[in-house]
């Protein structure tokens, strides 16, 4: 299928039970520098995934999304896809959840390409197409751009907020109400414990929130699951994953790394710990009224 350049750019049954609960139960009450991005392609005929997701992931995803109401009739989704086994497996969820589900949703991808070194997000095209899902892949010198810009603070961090800015402005651009993100499980302890001890807060990720501007809403469907389900998926399904090539990433072991070990140890001798720690932060997954 041809590239269309945007305005911008020239820029089984118990998991299906879960997850048709999840979209049914809650209906919907509304609808830079050097950048350069394209709507890579707009979805034609679409064909079956090789493997469909596992039973396991369906069920933490259609728990995720009736405990926090993710889904609602009529939303438009947007899934921030970085190109890793987490987001490609969600993008495989949600595809799948979409054939059947007993509420319309529509769902597209955007890419964020930081243009490193070794970072070649243009294979995940046919895999998109072959999906049927739109596609949008934006282009920004961001590691070019920290150098400059950056003062006191990691990479990874402005990272992260230079990709969210940029998400953001897609989903207002092409008129997505909702975000998707990939973090899970694993993620969210990680992100409790560094904040427990760097900022002495208890804090971690929310499961869905409504942004401070008030016109976009967050979702994060995988935050039940855990980071060995997707990266078996992932496998499994062989799953058009690009691999992490960002140098800060490598030249810098990051705290979240640091904390990762330190679970993995303490898990080999409590096998249950991220599932205490799931019941711990409920709390905080949802503060305040939904969005």
């Amino acid at each position: 299928m041809p590239v269309e350049p945007t305005r911008r750019a020239q820029s089984t049954a118990a998991a299906a039970r879960a997850a048709n609960l999840a979209l049914s139960a809650h209906p919907s009450s509304t609808r830079p520098l050097n950048c350069h991005h394209m709507d890579r392609y707009r979805p034609g005929p679409s064909s079956a995934p090789s493997r469909k997701p596992p039973k396991s992931l369906l069920r933490a995803v259609g728990r995720a999304i009736v405990d926090h109401q993710m889904i609602r009739d009529g939303d438009r989704i947007l899934l921030g896809v970085s190109g890793g086994k987490d987001s490609l497996s969600l993008l495989a969820i949600l595809a799948h959840l979409r054939t059947y589900a007993p509420v319309r949703f529509e769902l597209a991808a955007a890419t964020v390409d930081p243009q490193v070194p070794g970072f070649e997000p243009a294979r995940l095209a046919a895999h998109m197409e072959a999906l049927g899902v739109r596609w949008l892949l934006e282009a920004q010198p961001i590691l070019e751009e920290a150098k400059a810009r950056m003062h006191g603070d990691s990479f990874c961090a402005y990272c992260a907020r230079m990709k969210r800015g940029i998400l953001y402005r897609l989903c207002r651009e092409h008129g997505y109400n909702s975000l998707a993100l990939a973090q899970h499980l694993d993620d969210l302890a990680e992100s409790l414990l560094m904040s427990l001890f760097r900022g002495g807060q208890l804090r971690t990720m929310k499961a869905h929130y409504r942004i401070d501007a008030g016109d976009l809403r967050v979702i994060r469907p995988l935050v039940y699951a855990r980071e060995r389900q997707t990266a078996a998926y992932a496998e499994s399904a062989r799953l058009p994953v690009v691999p992490d090539s960002c140098p800060a990433c490598f030249d810098t072991p990051t705290e979240r790394e640091r904390i990762k070990r330190l679970l993995a140890a303490e898990e080999a001798e409590n096998p249950q710990v991220f599932q205490s720690m799931l019941r711990a932060m409920r709390p905080l997954l949802r503060e305040g009224a939904l969005p």
